[in-house]
């Protein structure tokens, strides 16, 4: 349980309370909290830089049984986001320790220069995410989330945020949902069952979803779709989610890339980069999770969600480079590399939305080039587009959320690296560089004259070890930022 509660720190009985800390402000205007302040500055091995930690245990006029002051370093360095990471490693740390309740302590309003409704944003979701522990697969779950978390504020903020906190804990179980998905073995989500799956949990909400099969994919002439599926026994599914809330006037489309295992195909992943392909139908998680978010949230827009999903194997029926395939939109494809797949799924169901659905604003979502890896990190999303305000509402709004993305050129000259001797275009650049980029322009080749924009997580979709509040496995990148960029 995650809320908002008031009062003196001295009578709130909790196992623990945890005091952020400035090394050279005062966070606090109530008078008991800048004494505990004080009395942990005394201590030489606590000054408030960052993550400096002391514990005070059952403390003279408190009824909780311990207070944890964590530094949070000099106020100039201090951003929404160091209260978001702050909330989650003190969860994190109450979780280790066996607590199951606690209360954090959020900064007076009037002594910070951030909006407080930021900061308060920001420590909710630090905490809730922080408290996600994926451990389906393990018999013995020797760690258990927290059952309660209270983030102490003023009176006054405790009675005008009810709502928020409502949308914050709707928005991080969406984030959570799409973790959860993306960290959920191959195995356990085939095509089929990652459809179903997403429906069953859609239905439940105001989302009308149909699931289109390999025949009415096939019927629908989607070959770029079927290509990638070729090798793989399980079949390919496409999935729509229409949200369409009293009639809204306008149509946005979330395409989310759904490869539910990604060997590459016949131009096999060498080991190294091919253990964490179950993640990647990470766009599809995203988009399937948003959808489901802003129904919770009962949003005013149409958002329809058009999802592929297929997974790419290596059999005798593969597809193989040097094959020529043709696309829902006509065009024909040769194929350079059967690991270029993503791209493959993507336009078709670009070409198939845009045709269907006539969208005025269309973003896919795609786990799609370890080019943008190493161009931007594992940590920052690439975005493309031609719409100069799209891109920046993106980027605008990760810098909300910290899922942080940066945008990067669409040069119509590098379109020379996709063309083909022998098919309208090819999947795979005559370059070994900027791969991230002739990834989108092949997109974009797809997306016409509609206001499109592709973000590439392949970073930041899957993390290989615990940050602040989040473990190991699926991040849920995409769900905040979409749910932000939306409102």
């Amino acid at each position: 349980m995650l809320m908002l509660k008031s009062g003196s720190p001295g009578k709130i009985r909790t196992q623990a309370i945890v005091i952020p800390v400035c090394m050279d402000h005062e966070l606090y205007s109530d008078k008991a909290m800048s004494l505990l302040i004080e009395e942990a500055k005394k201590r030489k091995e606590f000054k408030g830089e960052e993550n400096d930690e002391l514990i005070f245990f059952d403390p003279p006029g408190m009824k909780a049984e311990r207070v944890v002051f964590i530094g949070m370093g000099k106020l100039s360095g201090i951003k929404p986001e160091s209260f978001r990471s702050l909330a989650g490693k003190s969860v994190r740390k109450c979780i280790n320790k066996g607590l199951s309740n606690i209360i954090i302590a959020a900064p007076s309003p009037s002594k910070v220069k951030i909006e407080i409704s930021a900061v308060l944003e920001a420590m909710l979701e630090g905490a809730y995410l922080g408290n996600h522990i994926f451990d389906k697969y393990k018999n013995e779950k020797k760690i258990k989330p927290l059952n309660r978390i209270g983030m102490l504020t003023a009176p006054a903020y405790e009675k005008q945020n009810q709502p928020f906190v409502r949308r914050v804990r709707a928005i991080c179980d969406g984030t959570i949902l799409a973790r959860n998905w993306v960290s959920t073995p191959s195995n356990d989500k085939k095509p089929e069952q990652f459809a179903r799956a997403v429906a069953e949990l859609a239905g439940k909400e105001k989302i009308k979803v149909r699931i289109l099969d390999e025949k009415e994919i096939k019927k629908q002439k989607m070959g770029a779709l079927l290509a990638v599926s070729a090798g793989s026994s399980s079949n390919p599914r496409l999935l729509l989610m229409e949200y369409r809330p009293n009639r809204a006037a306008k149509n946005i489309v979330l395409v989310g890339k759904g490869v539910t295992f990604d060997s590459g195909g016949i131009n096999l992943k060498q080991s190294g980069s091919i253990e964490d392909m179950k993640m990647d139908m990470a766009g599809a998680a995203a988009v399937a999770a948003t959808l489901i978010t802003v129904a919770r949230l009962g949003l005013e827009k149409n958002i329809v969600g058009v999802i592929p999903i297929v997974e790419n194997m290596p059999s005798g029926k593969a597809t193989r480079p040097g094959d020529i395939i043709k696309s829902f939109a006509g065009k024909t494809i040769e194929i350079g590399n059967t690991d270029a797949e993503g791209r493959l799924i993507l336009i078709d169901s670009i070409s198939y939305a845009i045709k269907r659905y006539k969208p005025d604003m269309l973003i896919d979502l795609a786990t799609l080039t370890g080019a943008c890896v190493t161009a931007l990190g594992e940590k920052i999303a690439g975005v493309f587009s031609v719409d100069d305000n799209l891109a920046a509402s993106i980027v605008g709004a990760g810098e909300k959320t910290h899922e942080r993305c940066w945008r990067l050129p669409l040069p119509d000259d590098y379109k020379e690296l996709i063309k083909s001797d022998l098919a309208d275009i090819k999947n795979m650049s005559s370059s070994k560089w900027g791969g991230a980029i002739t990834a989108a322009l092949f997109l974009a080749e797809f997306a016409g004259n509609t206001r499109w924009a592709h973000i590439d997580i392949a970073g930041p979709a899957y993390g290989k070890k615990q940050t602040a509040y989040c473990g190991a496995g699926g991040t849920g990148f995409g769900v905040r930022l979409l749910c932000e960029l939306l409102k």
